[in-house]
């Protein structure tokens, strides 16, 4: 049985370099979202859980796991459990304009908008105060529970720093205590082994904004030497082995 790597045909097409280099290191198959055959390990890039359940219930093991990724990709969800868990969020189900407002399951800064009225409120999405500082935050790439590299993302058009909408770039060094929290959500993330956390800045500091499942990885190959998916092929690879 050979691994298989799982993305949507649009997905592997917009993603060719990472899907050509993980099928390459690892010696892997691409599929599509309905493959359902044999596999000794799966890589989903779908942000889709139930994909992982599929084969969890076969018994074979899925990077990132089915409850890690249905976390990661239910905003509110994520939200209340990092609260809970003593990890400081911006304030959710908040109506007092001005507020953010944004999908639940979106990504990329899709659908991300900023509400002046107190009647754009909607339960049903993701309605949030505001960071002080908007158009800034930092993204941490983690692989198996070590922390790889950060980079400040900054936009001066737009609230939203996205790299993908046309804001800026540049590896940033954790402080200290920046780190201490970055492990300290990492220790509350069972299941996932290559993925995003992403922070936006209030009153000088990092705070929690969400997790990226499948974490994309043009922001670190074009402003880094870090070979990010190497890194990630290998430490599956020395994990399996041992």
């Amino acid at each position: 049985m050979k691994p298989i790597l799982i993305y949507s045909k649009e997905e592997a097409k917009r993603n060719r370099f990472a899907a050509d280099k993980i099928t390459a290191l690892l010696g892997a198959e691409l599929k599509e979202p309905n493959y359902n055959g044999e596999a000794s390990y799966v890589i989903n890039r779908t942000n889709n859980y139930k994909i992982a359940e599929r084969f969890e219930s076969r018994g074979i093991r899925v990077f990132n796991s089915a409850a890690f990724s249905k976390l990661a990709n239910d905003k509110q969800a994520c939200y209340d459990f990092m609260e809970k868990n003593g990890i400081e969020i911006m304030p959710t189900r908040y109506n007092t304009p001005p507020f953010v407002k944004k999908p639940k399951n979106g990504h990329g800064g899709a659908g991300v908008v900023m509400c002046e009225s107190a009647e754009e409120y909607d339960e049903n999405m993701v309605c949030q105060k505001p960071a002080s500082d908007l158009g800034r935050d930092l993204r941490v790439w983690v692989i198996n529970g070590k922390i790889i590299t950060s980079i400040l993302r900054e936009s001066k058009t737009d609230f939203r720093s996205n790299f993908c909408l046309g804001g800026k770039a540049i590896p940033y060094s954790l402080s200290c205590e920046e780190e201490k929290q970055v492990k300290k959500i990492i220790s509350l993330l069972d299941g996932g082994f290559y993925y995003g956390i992403d922070f936006v800045f209030n009153g000088g500091k990092i705070v929690f904004n969400e997790i990226e499942d499948t974490v994309g990885a043009r922001m670190v190959y074009e402003k880094t030497d870090i070979d990010i998916i190497k890194i990630f092929c290998d430490e599956i690879k020395n994990g399996l082995r041992f």
